[in-house]
């Protein structure tokens, strides 16, 4: 369905009575085209304060309003012929109960023997207007024959929208104003700001998509690069009950081998082992550097009666503590065995 926006731009058409300075542009109250125009509301019109504010337009103009021969300038730039000025003026004036006054109107001197050769009869205003009709905007003015003015509106409205073919259609207030304009906001201005919310609402689109992907990434790792948190856990866990293993076998081939070649004696190998389990390193570095007693490996006695009384040595036990670095009742205590201590 084409939808266009309407640009509230008309024209109406007023007798010229002679090549004055002051001409009426528009009269006071509502007012219609000839032809039936405008449709949908009860007629444009103007009172004192719409006047105040065309008037106000007016007045931050640089340029003069122009007056041309049958609207010739809103179609030169299509049709391409000149579109010579009949006329220029730039002061307004409300006159109340009776309209709005151009009042330093200047007529080139081929229109004003045109007019008073009645050559040219009426003035045909273009302005803008709201949709309940008020007038907004004074554009410019032609002279014309056309008082019903056919096709006026519509051309003026053409040169505006760029549509010469759609009839234009009031914009919602609302919308404006969702928009962030003002009533009387231009064709280009409704476009930039229909531009400006579409980009924004594309970025928005873009941020919720890398949001979800993200969230997919989250959700759904790769796993060639990431690995279940319960997955790890189980993993350390094995892994340590490994490590104790393979330390605890370590350990026990260690105190074997010190046992088996005299490095350990029996009474040593608890604390051999607590040693290997806190620090195997440390206890491969004692026995490393402990010397083997081969007497350790077999029965201490050979066979014969050890020494009577608990306090003595074998002389294989004295060899121990000689290889140990320990006295004798250092290797009875280790041995379990009280010692008598006598004083000298």
């Amino acid at each position: 369905m084409k939808t266009s926006l309407r640009l509230q731009i008309a024209a109406c058409t007023t007798r010229l009575r002679k090549a004055g300075s002051e001409i009426q542009l528009f009269p006071a109250g509502v007012f219609r085209a000839r032809d039936g125009r405008p449709h949908g509301i009860k007629g444009w019109r103007t009172d004192a304060d719409i006047a105040r504010r065309i008037v106000a337009l007016a007045t931050q103009r640089e340029t003069p309003f122009v007056v041309d021969y049958e609207h010739q300038t809103l179609s030169a730039p299509d049709s391409g012929n000149p579109a010579p000025a009949a006329a220029w003026f730039q002061n307004l004036e409300w006159r109340e109960g009776d309209g709005l006054y151009a009042v330093d109107v200047e007529w080139t001197a081929k229109a004003a023997a045109m007019i008073e050769g009645d050559e040219y009869r009426y003035l045909s205003p273009v302005f803008k207007f709201d949709k309940s009709g008020a007038v907004t905007e004074l554009l410019m003015a032609a002279v014309t024959n056309n008082p019903a003015i056919d096709g006026i509106a519509d051309v003026a409205a053409a040169r505006y929208l760029h549509h010469p073919h759609e009839e234009a259609t009031p914009v919602d207030e609302e919308l404006l104003k969702m928009l962030g304009l003002e009533a009387d906001a231009t064709p280009e201005q409704i476009r930039a700001a229909i531009q400006a919310l579409m980009e924004k609402a594309n970025k928005a689109d873009k941020a919720e998509a890398d949001v979800a992907a993200l969230r997919t990434q989250i959700e759904k790792p790769d796993p060639e690069k990431f690995v279940p948190v319960s997955a790890m856990s189980e993993l350390q866990t094995q892994v340590a009950a490994l490590s104790t293993q393979i330390q605890t076998g370590e350990v026990d081939q260690l105190v074997k081998e010190g046992l088996d070649d005299g490095r350990l004696v029996k009474s040593m190998e608890g604390w051999a082992r607590d040693l290997g389990t806190k620090d195997v390193a440390a206890l491969r570095s004692y026995l490393d550097n402990a010397q083997p007693i081969a007497a350790l490996s077999r029965q201490q006695t050979d066979g014969k009666k050890p020494p009577e009384g608990d306090n003595h040595l074998t002389d294989e036990e004295l060899a121990v503590c000689r290889a140990m670095n320990q006295t004798p009742e250092e290797f009875l205590k280790a041995k379990g065995v009280k010692v008598e201590e006598t004083n000298a």
